[in-house]
């Protein structure tokens, strides 16, 4: 009996809500994958894509709108991706439809700081995709516990905090600002004698 409830009630949602209501109620309840499968307007399917951390499958949704947000927001997704040159275009696009959005140059100008960091430096070593193969603590150092990870653990611990990552809230620009003002004040404090 209750097979056939489950039943009626999944074709009565799908007879009174169109794709992108249905998107709309998943998005709603943080089901941002569900939200991005149902979705058929281009724009909230990338949005949705956004916010569950799948970057690329964003940018090829708002690839697909033509408009100054649709370029900002791949922008976005490209920059999440480390992919400058891409985000660098997206926000020009974005710019040029729109010429005085402040969010767009501003995440343009952190766009070109990024990627000509990494030209300067080799390479971003700052978002490797790898865990560790180890953890090692000094236990010559007091206020510790004596631990050891193994790369498993370590790997499976670096997803943990990226599915963490995914869930805060914050406009791009202000969390690149964040980042790069932190790294910016390590490297000072690293080259200072």
């Amino acid at each position: 009996m209750r097979i056939i409830f489950c039943l009626l009630a999944i074709s009565w949602t799908g007879l009174w809500l169109t794709p992108d209501q249905a998107g709309q109620r998943y998005f709603d309840k943080r089901r941002f994958a569900e939200a991005a499968a149902t979705f058929e307007d281009p724009l909230w399917q990338g949005a949705a894509w956004y916010r569950a951390g799948e970057f690329e499958k964003a940018t090829q949704s708002f690839a697909r709108v033509p408009t100054a947000e649709g370029k900002f927001n791949e922008g976005n997704s490209w920059l999440m991706l480390g992919k400058y040159d891409q985000a660098i275009a997206s926000y020009d696009q974005a710019l040029k439809k729109r010429p005085e959005w402040k969010e767009a140059r501003e995440n343009l100008e952190l766009a070109k700081i990024r990627r000509d960091r990494i030209k300067q430096e080799g390479g971003d070593l700052g978002d490797q995709k790898e865990g560790a193969d180890q953890i090692v603590f000094d236990k010559k150092k007091e206020g510790g516990q004596e631990t050891q990870v193994d790369g498993e653990k370590a790997t499976s611990d670096a997803a943990v905090q990226a599915i963490w990552l995914r869930q805060v809230q914050t406009k791009p620009a202000d969390f690149l600002k964040a980042k790069f003002a932190y790294q910016y004040a390590n490297d000072a404090e690293d080259s200072s004698p």
